[in-house]
């Protein structure tokens, strides 16, 4: 059995997917990128980028009972690999990576295009209970 999740607190799907589904104790939440759900503006600083798109993803996990702790898998889409460092920085503002800490598993890709014309998208899988 799934349950789609959605929030108006994260950008509104733009084709035919959900915001994120639940199923079999996971969460999995589709690509976000870095849009402003109260304004739809769209950020274009992959530093500001990284943090609406992550942002977006803890307001659906919010919304549906998890949350950053228990994401276990995160992929990053860049349209320049020359930003990476500084995403990587702002990843690490949701995602510390001290001694005492569990990152997710992660992937980070380089892409020709996302839409909107957006620099970054991320989606991620989190555990629900």
């Amino acid at each position: 059995m799934k349950k789609v999740v959605k929030t108006i607190y994260a950008p509104k799907a733009i084709g035919p997917y959900s915001q994120a589904v639940i199923a079999n104790g996971f969460i999995f939440v589709s690509g976000q990128l870095p849009i402003n759900p109260m304004t739809n503006t769209i950020n274009m600083d992959i530093t500001g980028a990284t943090r609406r798109a992550l942002t977006n993803v803890k307001s659906i996990l919010d919304v549906a009972g998890s949350s950053m702790e228990k994401v276990v898998k995160v992929t990053v889409y860049l349209t320049n690999m020359q930003s990476f460092a500084a995403m990587n920085e702002a990843y690490k503002e949701f995602f510390p990576d001290g001694d005492d800490s569990i990152c997710p598993a992660r992937a980070c890709v380089e892409v020709h295009a996302l839409p909107k014309g957006a620099v970054i998208e991320i989606d991620a899988v989190a555990t629900i209970e």
